[in-house]
């Protein structure tokens, strides 16, 4: 795995419609820009990108949980990619699905719910939202959120922007139930 850079964004959240936030909810968006060791070619077997994934995944895990902070309790989750345009959104997926799932689960201590994702194919600069859900009950609505994440410089055609959002406390404020 070639890593040309990692970008880390902490978002905190202290006031919301006027209201205080109390505890702040905080989400962590850590993407990192990496070669495509598929990119400008087709390839049939892309193990290569699964690998890919689970590595670069432990990586992101690591610094999103860092920069929640020691002892942070992370409710919710998701991922994205932005595949170069010499890629293709094969490649993200096979980094997302397969394998990123475990190294994460593993930082975050546990998740069942599934990761939620998004991919897309762009050029340098190009923004990615991606949804979030609570790691342990995929319906449960407070957490059912999304946060977005550019890299001004990335991805060039044969990179990938491998995105991971861990989040404390679910939107501010929520206060939307599911029925009965």
């Amino acid at each position: 795995m070639e890593i040309r850079k990692i970008v880390v964004q902490v978002e905190e959240t202290f006031r919301s419609a006027g209201r205080p936030v109390d505890p702040p909810a905080r989400k962590a968006v850590v993407a990192a820009v990496v070669t495509n060791p598929c990119a400008g070619r087709y390839v049939e077997d892309l193990s290569i990108l699964e690998a890919l994934g689970a590595d670069v995944a432990a990586v992101l895990a690591a610094q999103a949980v860092a920069a929640l902070g020691d002892g942070t309790t992370v409710t919710a989750y998701g991922k994205g990619a932005v595949v170069g345009t010499d890629g293709e959104l094969e490649h993200a997926a096979a980094i997302l699905h397969p394998r990123f799932g475990a190294p994460v689960r593993a930082a975050v201590g546990g998740g069942p719910s599934i990761i939620p994702s998004t991919k897309k194919t762009g050029g340098p600069g190009a923004t990615i939202t991606m949804p979030l859900v609570n790691r342990d009950d995929i319906w449960s609505f407070d957490e059912m959120d999304g946060a977005e994440i550019s890299v001004p410089d990335a991805p060039h055609p044969d990179e990938v922007v491998v995105c991971l959002v861990l989040a404390t406390g679910g939107r501010p404020l929520a206060r939307t139930r599911r029925p009965g």
